[in-house]
C-alpha cells in the first residue's frame, strides 16, 4: 500500500525508547512490508523509511497497512500479511519513542526481492446465501467486491458453524486471495452465509493429477536395428 501521507521530518525527535530499527522494527517491516514498499515509497533501508514514520504509525494504528482486509483469529490463512497486536504496539511505541536507528550490526537479512505470485485458480461464484450440491473440499476463498465488514460461515448439516473469513474494511483496490492453512472439507448441504450481501468467490482443491506411467525403451547397441516389441517384458528369457 502507498502511503498517501507527505514524510514527516523526524530529525530532532527526542528518543526515549529502547526499540530500534535495527533490532526490532526491520524485521516486521521485511517480514510483512517489503513486498510492496520498494519503488518511491521505500521501507529497504532506515534511511527509506524514518521520513515514513508518523504515517506508519498511524497506518498501522487503523489496519490499513499492509492491506490485508480480514479480522485475524476468524479462519486460518497461509498467506496472512495482517500485523499481530504485538507488531503494532512495536511500531507504534518505536514512533512515539523517537525512531531509533539503533545498532545496523544488528539487521537481519534484507529480502533479496518480493516473492512471485503464483497463479490461483478460477473459483466458483457465491452469492449468500448458498447451499452446497455436493462435498467439497475448499483451498481459498476470493471477495469480489468490497465491504466495511462482513463476516463468512459454513453451517453444516451436523450443526457445526466452520468460520471461513471476516472481512473487514476490504477494498477490491487491494485484491486478495484468502488461502487457508489447511484445506477444509464442507459436507452436502452445508449452508455459505454472510452477515450482509456479499459476493465472492469458492476456490476448491485442484483434483490429483492421474498418475503417469513412463515407459521404458531398453537401451540398445549402436548400428543395431530396433525390434518389433521395444516395451517393458518383451525380452525373453532363455
Amino acid at each position: 500500500m502507498i502511503l498517501a501521507a507527505a514524510p514527516a521530518l523526524l530529525a530532532h525527535d527526542v528518543i526515549s525508547t529502547k526499540l530500534t530499527w535495527s533490532r526490532e522494527i526491520s524485521r516486521i517491516v521485511y517480514k510483512r512490508c517489503i513486498q510492496c514498499h520498494t519503488g518511491d515509497v521505500s521501507f529497504a533501508t532506515y534511511e527509506d523509511a524514518r521520513p515514513w514514520a508518523k504515517a506508519i504509525k498511524e497506518e498501522v494504528l487503523l489496519r490499513s497497512m499492509p492491506p490485508w482486509g480480514a479480522v485475524k483469529g476468524f479462519g486460518e490463512f497461509q498467506n496472512d500479511r495482517g500485523l499481530t497486536q504485538e507488531e503494532i504496539d512495536l511500531i507504534a511505541q518505536w514512533v512515539e519513542g523517537g525512531a531509533p536507528e539503533g545498532d545496523p550490526n544488528l539487521l537481519p537479512e534484507r529480502p533479496a526481492a518480493a516473492i512471485s505470485k503464483q497463479p490461483v485458480r478460477a473459483g466458483i461464484p457465491v452469492n449468500s446465501p448458498f447451499t452446497l450440491a455436493r462435498d467439497m473440499t475448499v483451498k481459498a476463498i476470493r471477495p469480489t467486491q468490497s465491504v466495511a465488514s462482513a463476516k463468512i460461515t459454513a453451517h453444516k448439516p451436523d450443526g457445526t458453524i466452520e468460520p471461513l473469513l471476516w472481512l473487514y474494511n476490504y477494498n477490491l483496490k487491494f485484491p486478495q486471495t484468502f488461502v487457508y492453512r489447511l484445506p477444509l472439507s464442507l459436507p452436502k448441504g452445508t449452508r455459505i452465509e454472510t452477515t450482509t450481501p456479499l459476493a465472492f468467490e469458492l476456490i476448491t482443491q485442484a483434483p490429483k493429477p492421474a498418475r503417469q506411467t513412463k515407459t521404458y525403451s531398453p537401451a540398445r547397441a549402436a548400428g543395431t536395428a530396433p525390434t518389433h516389441d521395444s516395451s517393458p517384458g518383451a525380452e525373453k528369457s532363455h
